[in-house]
């Protein structure tokens, strides 16, 4: 199986703690996207997103810093094995600069996904943190 890669940015009005927290919490993970997550927050905790179409586990995290999980959708076969996202949090004068780096995800899936990140995390992600 062909696997493929890419890299997102995009900004966000609020500290790099408060936003990587929030990634990694039930509640605010489904009030940002708009659908229902359920996050064990800890290293090795296990992950589903938009109604358990996406799936992983935290591999590992620092507040603030930087957050790494396996990431899977309901797309992949089960063959295939576990794609990786890394999150990284750098903080800006208005906020955080977030860094999307995805990998090993099936690559005829690389065009749904990047739409995805966008329309499905980034554009609400923006307009839940503008409100805070």
């Amino acid at each position: 199986m062909a696997t493929a890669s890419f890299i997102l940015t995009a900004g966000f009005p609020v500290h790099p703690d408060i936003l990587s927290q929030a990634w990694l919490s039930s509640a605010e993970h489904s009030a940002f996207t708009g659908s229902e997550a359920i996050i064990d927050p800890r290293i090795g905790g296990r992950f589903t997103a938009w109604d358990e179409y996406i799936e992983g586990t935290t591999l590992d995290f620092e507040t603030g810093i930087s957050i790494r999980q396996s990431w899977r959708t309901t797309d992949f076969l089960e063959t295939d094995p576990d794609s990786i996202l890394e999150l990284w949090f750098t903080e800006t004068p208005t906020g955080t600069h977030l860094k999307l780096i995805h990998s090993g995800y099936p690559a005829h899936q690389e065009k749904a996904y990047i739409d995805g990140w966008e329309k499905f995390y980034f554009e609400p992600m923006l307009r839940y943190f503008q409100g805070l």
